[in-house]
């Protein structure tokens, strides 16, 4: 688990939240309402002017729940140096090479790692496994190709709309899912947007419906 980043220094790099509390309590009550009604959006981080490769929420997700405890692996397009240097000044996060063992995996839509690549959990420590935090070029409540959500935390169904994940996604994440209580989580950033998405979450795509 050798990091795959080394920083030296610590000129230039953006500053985290203003107030690092009161930012990361504000964030982490956004997370909580976006893990308790999956697919709701809520705006996290607008505040944040982080570097190049993260977007204000993915910065804030990191900024919140990231620690020396919990390592990240970074796709290519978001692992920029002043990426890299921002998250582990701001969060003592070790970046790794192995997305196998990080607990938080930053990707772009594009460069999305097979769902079963990333920690997985056990049985008995389900919590073990890895939350994926996915910049996607879309976000919103609706639209003509959105999906169909359903399971915990939602009340009949709830619509969900993006694009840029690859066209097999949502066979991935029924996989992801019949693999209860172990499986991965997802969060879904884009710009200060985010929605999450259990793996309790049921999607259904419009061309189903």
């Amino acid at each position: 688990m050798a990091p795959a980043f080394q920083i030296t220094g610590d000129a230039g790099l953006q500053p985290g939240f203003a107030d690092p509390v009161h930012g990361a309590q504000q964030a982490f009550r956004g997370l909580l309402q976006a893990m308790a009604r999956p697919g709701t959006l809520q705006t996290c981080g607008q505040e944040l002017a982080p570097p190049t490769g993260l977007s204000p929420a993915m910065a804030a997700v990191c900024l919140t729940l990231a620690d020396a405890d919990a390592p990240l692996w970074l796709a290519p397009a978001i692992a920029t140096e002043a990426a890299v240097g921002y998250l582990k000044f701001h969060c003592n996060a070790p970046v790794l090479d192995d997305v196998g063992q990080a607990a938080f995996v930053l990707t772009d839509a594009a460069g999305l790692p097979a769902l079963d690549a990333c920690a997985q959990g056990l049985d008995r420590y389900p919590d073990r496994s890895a939350t994926l935090v996915i910049e996607v070029p879309r976000l919103e409540a609706e639209g003509p190709d959105a999906w169909t959500l359903a399971g915990p935390g939602i009340e009949d169904t709830a619509r969900l709309a993006t694009e840029g994940l690859p066209g097999d996604f949502v066979d991935r994440w029924r996989d992801n899912g019949a693999a209860f209580p172990c499986g991965v989580d997802l969060i879904l950033t884009h710009g200060s947007r985010l929605a999450a998405l259990p793996r309790t979450t049921r999607i259904t795509d419009a061309q189903e419906g």
